[in-house]
């Protein structure tokens, strides 16, 4: 069940970057990514008034530390989004988000099987091929190095951000509801405003388009909410590692509905995603 739900929360998230993807072209990422967050919250406080639940003040504290590492992942993801440096930062935050809560989960105590092992050893390099964008050549020696500094730190901040997300929603029990779900989003959405505007970059939606954020964020929410479930019936390190394959749901969906060209490497990311689910599936 942990297994399934997780390659739900990864189709989301794919889904939820699609949109927001789209939607970045005509608006600032800045505020789709603002919006997505307030978006995300709605569902979640819909979620959590339906379902009930009574959280304990340790799992707010948890929801803020997720949230603070939501914002902080969103932020950097965009500024590598509106910097045109995504083919770097994408697979270096794509693994960071994949790595953290392996090592939490393995910390506190998760013991995977020797099948789920040799999975999680094929889904690393599987999420930094699918994510991988080929770099266009420049004249300049020097300003691709610098861009491509700027990319990897983007990238490993967003990582360490979404990381930190993963590992601690992780922490949250069933009988807290989605409550901290919720909160983890506004929190996001206030990290994502504090870090656009000491970075001087429009992050008020004016543009029409920015509203798809909202579409993009309740995607994004109820991903979050699959994983979240997720965790409460497996392992950590099992969802957090499947839940990290979601840039290839975003993959297919671009060359499906796109008609985007599917280069080489992302071929063979897509076919060790399918490997590594298999792999921890089995175990």
């Amino acid at each position: 069940m942990a297994v399934l739900l997780s390659l739900c929360a990864a189709l989301a998230y794919g889904l939820s970057d699609f949109v927001g993807g789209l939607a970045s072209r005509r608006a600032s990422p800045w505020a789709i990514a603002l919006l997505s967050q307030l978006g995300g919250g709605g569902v979640a406080l819909v979620l959590a008034l339906l379902l009930g639940g009574d959280p304990r003040p340790a799992d707010w504290g948890w929801a803020v530390l997720a949230g603070a590492g939501n914002g902080v992942g969103t932020a950097f993801l965009y500024r590598g989004l509106s910097g045109g440096r995504m083919g770097v930062v994408a697979p270096v935050s794509g693994v960071g988000a994949a790595v953290v809560p392996l090592v939490v989960g393995l910390a506190t105590g998760e013991r995977p099987g020797p099948l789920a092992w040799v999975g999680f050893a094929a889904a690393l390099p599987a999420i930094w091929l699918v994510a991988r964008e080929p770099v266009p050549e420049v004249d300049s020696a020097a300003a691709p190095r610098a861009s491509v500094a700027t990319g990897v730190l983007d990238g490993v901040l967003a990582g360490l951000g979404f990381g930190v997300l993963f590992a601690a929603l992780g922490q949250v029990p069933e009988a807290s509801g989605f409550g901290p779900l919720a909160a983890n989003q506004v929190v996001g959405a206030a990290v994502v405003a504090a870090v656009a505007a000491s970075l001087r970059s429009p992050w008020v939606p004016r543009e029409p388009a920015a509203y798809v954020g909202l579409v993009s964020g309740s995607l994004g929410a109820s991903a979050t909410g699959l994983f979240l479930v997720a965790t409460q019936s497996g392992y950590l390190t099992v969802a957090a590692v499947i839940t990290s394959l979601y840039p290839a749901f975003t993959v297919l969906l671009a060359a499906a509905l796109l008609r985007e060209h599917v280069h080489r490497a992302q071929a063979v990311g897509l076919a060790l995603c399918a490997v590594a689910v298999a792999l921890i599936a089995a175990a």
